[in-house]
């Protein structure tokens, strides 16, 4: 197989903001078919950057998946969520590759895996092997592609890591993605940041319509402003041979021929990666969903993908005075789209204000609060909040009606509920939900001591004491009760809970443990015979399944096998 070349372009410069230098001629595909890709790096997703590659796998599962350089396997991680099966790669050079979303490892590595699920009787587990331990050549076959954890359908997540442990983007290292088209360009809007600058005789956001011109850029009518301004824009890039819509690499602004902000998605670390909602228009995005990359850096943002920002990318727009600023949309393969935006300053004595819906319960961003009311407390650490904001907040028996959805929270909000007036069994099947659609009662993690329950939120909501007492259902797939099933591959049972939700199972044979893989998606349990554990003609099959609350149901069944 060939090893990719990488451009000398992407070797210049050696800051963390400018093109990392990255080694030539390492890394090889980790597929054996051509690199078409549903998601880049970089790109924005819920609460997080996307930190690798999504590698279409022609929409099938079992591809072979090829570790991209020499190494050894570092970590092994087995998630019912997440990346499901996931490989981490160490290699000599410093870098780590990850393979995520796997069907199934190579052979050497799946055996050391069952090893350590049947001695610790567990799917899910986290492993990390001797240096050494398993060694890995460059090309060799190291897992099989799938659709395990939050895939929302099949492909090959994969990454490359500095020694940081910080995602980069592997396109860096010269894999080559086709790609013609320049990014499309979804809306623009103008922000007033003050209390005394407006845009077009407002305080409020201002949507600016694009007008389209023949060379393919976009230019707007004269926006009238004064004060402290900022833009933001929605906009997405999509490669040839994929119709995905996928995120764009740098936004560049620059005004009066000025360059005053940039953003590149070369490099990021996990810890800060939950700022991307300072980054974004979060109200915008909650009512609209649409991301809007705000072109202005907000108090407190400690981003690294900022790059060449000028009085934090923010114009100070004088009247009397014109101004040219111009936004440049990028995409990793020189692709680019132009906005030309004409900005008039004048300054307006009628301007329509920012409406500020004033409650009891004002939060200043760096400072703790907390609250309680009819048996229900919140409390809000300092830097939950990513600036100062009145909290609408109405108690209702046993319901809290917290906020709006339209506010990120970045750190954990903790509400508790005092339950003291239910009796000690009625608590027993008491959690604390969130009600989604329709008012459907979602389980959220249910801390229980004494008279308080407690949940830690990141998300605002209305949120209230529901009870589950009905237990999970077990229904079996492929068998049935005193069924010969010599001709299975596997046993497989659907498992599923009205409300609160599958907390754990067990399986055993003849009253030894089986291993059964969780797959949420179509909430089955699948027992490989392949790992030889069922050995007998005459077999006594057991699942115990619980929910979140402790309600719990056993399936016993007799099958017979010849092997």
């Amino acid at each position: 197989m060939k090893i990719i070349t990488i451009l000398s372009v992407f070797l210049t410069g050696l800051s963390l903001y400018a093109q990392p230098s990255v080694p030539e001629d390492y890394f090889s595909s980790p597929l054996e078919v051509p690199l078409v890709l549903s998601g880049t790096f970089g790109e924005l997703r819920s609460n997080h950057f996307h930190s690798g590659l999504d590698i279409k796998t022609q929409q099938r599962q079992g591809l072979n998946v090829l570790a991209t350089a020499e190494g050894y396997v570092s970590r092994i991680n087995i998630q019912h969520y997440g990346y499901g099966k996931a490989l981490y790669v160490q290699h000599p050079n410093g870098y780590t590759t990850v393979y995520a979303h796997l069907q199934k490892f190579s052979p050497e590595i799946e055996a050391y895996v069952k090893k350590h699920q049947y001695a610790n009787e567990t799917y899910e587990i986290e492993l990390f092997p001797e240096t050494g331990e398993l060694k890995i050549s460059q090309n060799e076959l190291i897992a099989l592609s799938g659709n395990t954890g939050g895939s929302g359908g099949p492909h090959l997540h994969y990454e490359i890591r500095d020694g940081s442990q910080r995602p980069m983007n592997p396109k860096l290292f010269g894999y080559q993605i086709k790609d013609s088209r320049p990014p499309i360009i979804n809306s623009l809007f103008a922000y007033p940041l003050d209390a005394e600058s407006h845009v077009n005789n407002s305080a409020e956001r201002q949507k600016i319509r694009l007008i389209p011109l023949q060379d393919g850029s976009y230019t707007t009518e004269k926006i009238d402003a004064c004060g402290n301004i900022g833009f933001g824009v929605s906009t997405v890039d999509q490669q040839d041979m994929a119709p995905n819509k996928n995120g764009v690499y740098k936004v560049e602004a620059s005004v009066n021929g000025d360059d005053i902000f940039s953003i590149k998605f070369n490099r990021f670390s996990f810890a800060e990666s939950r700022h991307l909602n300072q980054l974004i228009d979060y109200e915008y995005y909650s009512s609209h969903k649409s991301r809007v990359k705000k072109l202005y850096v907000e108090p407190g943002n400690p981003l690294s993908v900022y790059d060449n920002v000028i009085s934090e990318g923010k114009l100070n727009i004088e009247d009397s005075l014109d101004y040219n600023y111009n936004i440049r949309v990028t995409d990793f393969s020189g692709n680019e789209r132009l906005i030309r935006i004409p900005i008039r300053g004048r300054n307006s004595e009628e301007i329509q204000p920012k409406k500020i819906n004033k409650t009891d319960y004002f939060v200043n961003a760096n400072q703790a609060f907390a609250a309680e009311e009819n048996g229900i407390d919140f409390y809000v650490p300092a830097g939950s909040l990513y600036e100062n904001t009145y909290l609408d907040v109405k108690f209702k028996g046993d319901t809290i009606d917290f906020h709006t959805k339209e506010t990120p929270i970045h750190k954990n909000i903790t509400l508790g509920f005092d339950v003291s007036k239910y009796s000690p069994a009625d608590r027993e099947k008491l959690f604390i939900a969130r009600l989604g659609y329709r008012g459907r009662p979602l389980y959220t993690s249910t801390y229980k001591k004494g008279d308080r329950f407690t949940t830690g939120i990141r998300t605002f909501g209305e949120y209230t004491l529901a009870a589950d007492v009905t237990a999970p259902k077990i229904t079996p797939v492929n068998f049935s009760d005193g069924q010969w099933i010599s001709s299975n591959h596997n046993l497989r049972v659907k498992i599923s809970d009205d409300l609160s939700g599958i907390k754990s199972y067990r399986a055993t044979v003849n009253g030894k443990f089986i291993l059964m893989e969780y797959e949420y998606k179509n909430n089955t349990l699948t027992h490989n015979f392949e790992d030889g554990v069922v050995t007998e003609t005459e077999n006594d099959f057991k699942l115990i399944v619980t929910d979140n609350v402790g309600n719990s149901s056993t399936y016993e069944a007799k099958f017979f096998r010849k092997n």
